[in-house]
């Protein structure tokens, strides 16, 4: 029997090209990373990502990455099921401002909230009298954090939510679901995939956030101080192996935990489909 054609030839060449670009873009530079690493001994690594410093850093990036992904998953699925259900005067202009926090520099970003968010600023003289202080805080960098982390959330559970006809729920409600019931039993079911892909988005782009953080955080050593300007700390002292072996640290810590994100998506997914 002749072997079946595809329609669209070129599978071996595009899978030459995607194994390349990968490698190049991808691939090569992380072992260049890890290589870099291996010139300090066993006890300067250990010591290196062990500091109390860095150890500080660390727990910033992914403490405060994983609140402001959190918040990002209530907000932007509220935010996603306004959009979806309902028309409102500057619903478009609503939806075009979502997207804002991919196109504006980070720098900018940053900028701006430090502006709001200050004792002098807009919002931060408000918040003065309170004893709430945004700016030069831990709470500072899980604001900036939410701000770029936001879109991923919405432009992810967006769609899936449009795909979900309003009859479902209309039906569920003639049978006597309460409301949370239709949330819980209709439409978590299935908008939970996408739920917990932009909920890993927001969080893997929050992990690595330089450029909105530095301004309104502070920087202040063992409180304010995010892993990713201690690279830059680093590199601008001239210890390379310092500054990669904090990256690698990153890296696998992130990688670890996108995994594990991935396989729970998988586990959900299954156990889906399995009960219906």
């Amino acid at each position: 029997m002749a072997a079946s054609r595809r329609i669209l030839p070129g599978f071996g060449l595009t899978l030459g090209v995607t194994v390349a670009w990968l490698g190049l873009i991808v691939l090569i530079p992380l072992a260049a990373l890890v290589a870099k690493s291996t010139s300090l001994s066993w006890e300067q690594f250990w010591g290196t990502v062990t500091s109390e410093r860095t150890l500080a850093a660390f727990g910033l990036s992914f403490g405060a990455a994983a609140v402001a992904a959190l918040v990002n998953l209530v907000a932007g699925a509220v935010i996603a099921w306004a959009l979806v259900r309902y028309r409102f005067p500057g619903r478009r202009l609503v939806d075009a401002v979502i997207d804002l926090p991919f196109a504006l520099p980070t720098a900018v970003a940053g900028i701006a909230l430090t502006t709001l968010y200050a004792p002098n600023g807009w919002i931060g003289a408000l918040l003065e009298p309170l004893g709430i202080q945004v700016a030069f805080t831990r709470l500072g960098v899980v604001m900036a954090l939410i701000f770029i982390g936001l879109p991923f959330v919405v432009r992810t559970v967006q769609p899936v939510l449009e795909e979900i006809p309003a009859e479902f729920e209309e039906a569920a409600a003639s049978l006597g679901a309460s409301r949370l019931t239709v949330v819980l039993r209709v439409l978590l079911p299935e908008a939970l995939p996408a739920l917990i892909t932009g909920t890993t988005l927001a969080f893997a782009r929050a992990v690595g956030e330089y450029g909105s953080v530095i301004f309104i955080a502070g920087n202040i050593q063992g409180q304010t101080e995010i892993a990713p300007l201690l690279i830059v700390i680093q590199l601008e002292q001239y210890n390379y192996a310092e500054a990669t072996a904090i990256a690698v640290v990153m890296l696998v810590l992130s990688f670890a935990l996108l995994l594990a994100v991935n396989l729970l998506q998988r586990w959900s997914n299954r156990r889906f489909r399995e009960s219906t």
